[in-house]
């Protein structure tokens, strides 16, 4: 199947300050990306991301904050 979203094999990933050396809780997102938030685990950087509109990021971001 054809991938339909945004390259991000050269992606540079940015981790949730609240991801520890441990393994846990972590979250990378990339949001150098026009209307388009991609979210992924940094345990399997060569699995899928989540693509969230930029809309929707922003929304949770200030739900949880």
């Amino acid at each position: 199947m054809a991938s339909t979203g945004p390259d991000l094999s050269t992606a540079a990933w940015r981790k949730s300050s609240y991801s520890n050396s441990s393994g846990g809780e972590c979250v990378e997102i990339r949001d150098d990306l026009a209307g388009v938030v991609p979210v992924r685990d940094s345990k399997v950087p060569d699995g899928s991301a989540l693509l969230i509109p930029a809309s929707a990021w922003a929304s949770f971001v200030e739900w949880v904050g």
